[in-house]
């Protein structure tokens, strides 16, 4: 079957007031419209839309027939977003499925309700996340090697003035030393004691944090970084996580590029419009840069303090006109593609930086055959797609516009004709091995 679904935009503070209904082509509300489920999740399920008498949401529509539109008789492994950035998102990380079913049994045996806003977890699931970028898009992801961190905080202690402020950042440099003969369990172990030591509200961490406020507009010589380092400023003054950004990766995707974080690693995404498909789950622990509900101890618990080499995810030609991202779970994974005149050819990365390849997607296919031989779900962005199904019983077909989204049941593949930038999100290649 293909059923058309749809769901309310959430307005968390970071969201930008334009990008999500300029995407969607709907009226701005005038409030920040941060992202939009696409899924079963309980936390926001999606509902089906068109041609249904009463209100149905997709949980009830996968409970009416697990067999049918269910994956193995259950409901989705994956949720699939479509995010618009206009502030930095809080600090977070995610947990792994052990930390997570841990945490969801302490907090239900303490009597925790679901809804509040003291919960660290709402469901026992894992939650590794892959982000596409549909515009150019800025993210602060993964703990990149020592070296770097001390190097940016030798150019920001230069900048800042004499005082407790520059004493607590030299302290702070020198948790950073790093060299090639040191195994990655000791620089592990320093950015832990880093991170203890940024989340641990002492008055030096305040001073530190007030010496990088003032410093922020002559940092020029850091680039990206002081540009980061000033809006974060701007957005969250006085607020510890800024020390915690610089352990991080920096990284701007143009559209087409793609990072993915596994569970336990450390992130803050900036700015920009993306599509994310993530394990179904809706637990986070925040550190920080957020009004919201912030448990450093339990981050620091759970977090993962080694080196990520790189957030980056490169996407493989599977088809004429198709891409896709496979992040090493079984969860999920997101297929692109472009269907229009096959001698066009446009390079989603165009600007991308020079330490980084750009990726050139294929030339569009005139016609793309996607098999469903578990659920997905389609979102466009770009364009109209007409969407069919050729089934022993009948012919299904589907019309689907820029901002439109589609449920396919598990079935016989769909064959995709139009002109459209067409994303596909499904299990993982291994997941008939695990489920």
């Amino acid at each position: 079957m293909l059923i058309f679904i749809e769901n309310t935009p959430r307005a968390y503070a970071w969201g930008s007031r334009d990008a999500l209904p300029d995407l969607l082509g709907t009226p701005p509300t005038g409030e920040p419209q941060a992202e939009i489920w696409f899924g079963d999740h309980p936390g926001a399920p999606a509902s089906v839309a068109k041609a249904r008498r009463a209100p149905q949401s997709l949980i009830e529509l996968i409970e009416s027939d697990p067999g049918l539109y269910g994956v193995d008789g259950k409901h989705l492994p994956f949720l699939t977003k479509l995010l618009g950035i206009g502030a930095p998102l809080s600090l977070q990380v995610h947990p792994d499925r052990a930390q997570a079913e841990a945490g969801f049994a302490r907090e239900e045996a303490a009597g925790m309700p679901l809804d509040s806003p003291a919960r660290n977890y709402t469901d026992p699931n894992h939650k590794p996340e892959l982000l596409v970028a549909l515009s150019e898009v800025r993210a602060l992801c993964g703990l990149r090697p020592l070296a770097e961190v001390r190097e940016d905080l030798a150019a920001i202690i230069d900048a800042v003035d004499a005082g407790a402020g520059r004493a607590a950042l030299e302290r702070a440099a020198g948790w950073c030393e790093a060299g090639e003969d040191r195994a990655d369990h000791h620089d592990a172990a320093s950015r832990r004691r880093f991170l203890e030591w940024a989340l641990g509200g002492s008055d030096e961490v305040t001073h530190a944090v007030r010496a990088i406020e003032s410093a922020v507009d002559r940092l020029d010589g850091l680039g990206e970084r002081a540009a980061a380092l000033r809006e974060l400023v701007a957005t969250h003054p006085g607020d510890a996580g800024v020390l915690v950004t610089l352990l991080l990766h920096l990284v701007t995707l143009q559209p087409g590029e793609a990072v993915f974080l596994g569970a336990r690693q450390l992130h803050a995404y900036m700015c920009g419009v993306a599509i994310e498909v993530m394990a179904a789950s809706d637990n986070v622990l925040r550190a920080g840069l957020t009004e919201k509900h912030i448990d450093a101890a339990e981050m620091l618990r759970i977090v993962d303090t080694s080196t990520l080499d790189s957030p980056r995810l490169t996407p493989k030609d599977v088809a004429p006109g198709v891409v896709e991202w496979q992040p090493p779970v079984p969860d999920f994974r997101l297929m692109l593609a472009r269907v229009g005149e096959p001698n066009e050819s446009v390079r989603l990365a165009e600007g991308a930086h020079s330490d980084h390849p750009q990726h050139d997607t294929p030339r569009r296919a005139e016609m793309v055959r996607i098999d469903t031989p578990y659920p997905g779900v389609l979102v466009v962005t770009n364009g109209r797609v007409r969407v069919e199904r050729t089934c022993s019983e009948f012919d299904e077909v589907a019309s689907v516009a820029k901002g439109q989204s589609l449920y396919v049941s598990a079935g016989e593949p769909i064959e995709l004709r139009g002109h459209a930038d067409v994303f596909f999100s499904t299990v993982g290649v291994g997941w008939a091995r695990v489920s």
